[in-house]
């Protein structure tokens, strides 16, 4: 579903990432395959030398430079790459690891990250010999049995972060042509990313047309209407089905009880799963259980 801005990463450990909240690596060529991780859990910085188109909501630019790029798990985003290779580093983390504290403002707040905000920055070489160090310092603290390492790295980030907001930020981005097309294709893609449902504790935030068009910063009529042009059926359909799909794999592959399931995929109550489910497929969640 979506092309990250590196494309191979040897030893890349998912299960590692969850446990640490953070991980870095280095982008050595233009090759696939590319690494998986969750679509909601892991921000991303990486900083990339190698000419390459990014997709990130509805507008794109085209890079040749080394730049600096803030991804967020709750904004679909893509890229091609147009060179041979390419090189640098990233670093993935959770909001979890980076806040040490509630009052912390939410990364989705941040200008680097939030939809509309300001992710990508062009860098000289004075500004990539910088970051790169402290990349490399990031490597180094990773494997390392230092008791306070989670500590350092956060420091790091921390000091991209405040490095990137005294840049001045790209401002080239293109509008996509086919608008109704695009939006669509944000729309599923953001829709994909909820799932699957790892556990009741964490469930599902976007449950209705206005909750998808408010993140993709779009009317709901506006959305509405490029859904149903692009694929024939409605965004509530949509978001419906995937619902339904994901409330059968539960049912069927896990021992949660019908409760946290329900409480998981977003419903208050079990009766209002119970009977939002009887509604759209004719039976009760309990016929389902293998």
């Amino acid at each position: 579903m979506e092309n990250q801005l590196v494309s191979a990463i040897s030893g890349f450990n998912t299960n590692d990432l969850k446990l640490k909240g953070f991980k870095v690596y280095e982008v050595e060529t233009a090759v696939s395959p590319v690494p998986k991780y969750s679509r909601r859990d892991f921000y991303k910085i990486c900083m990339i030398s190698g000419k390459t188109l990014i997709h990130y909501a509805d507008k794109g630019i085209e890079l040749d430079d080394t730049f600096l790029f803030f991804a967020n798990p709750h904004i679909p985003y893509s890229s091609e790459v147009l060179c041979a290779e390419q090189t640098g580093y990233a670093c993935l983390f959770t909001e979890e690891f980076l806040k040490t504290h509630d009052r912390s403002e939410s990364l989705q707040q941040s200008p680097l990250f939030k939809l509309g905000g300001t992710p990508l920055f062009i860098l000289d070489q004075e500004q990539k010999e910088f970051l790169t160090t402290i990349y490399k310092k990031m490597l180094k603290e990773q494997d390392a049995d230092y008791v306070y390492k989670d500590e350092l790295v956060r420091n790091y980030i921390n000091l991209i972060i405040h490095e990137a907001l005294k840049l001045e930020p790209t401002a080239n981005f293109f509008k996509h042509k086919n608008a109704s097309s695009r939006i669509t294709s944000l729309f599923l893609e953001l829709l994909e990313r909820q799932f699957p449902i790892e556990s009741p504790g964490q469930p599902l935030v976007l449950r209705t047309a206005q909750d998808y068009a408010a993140r993709l910063s779009v009317h709901v009529n506006h959305l509405n209407r490029s859904v149903r042009e692009v694929t024939g059926k409605s965004t509530t359909t949509h978001i419906t089905d995937r619902i339904i799909i994901e409330a059968k794999a539960l049912l069927q592959h896990t021992d949660w009880s019908i409760g946290d399931i329900g409480y998981g995929l977003g419903f208050e109550y079990p009766t209002h799963f119970n009977n939002y489910f009887k509604k759209v497929t004719g039976t009760v969640p309990k016929s389902v259980r293998a």
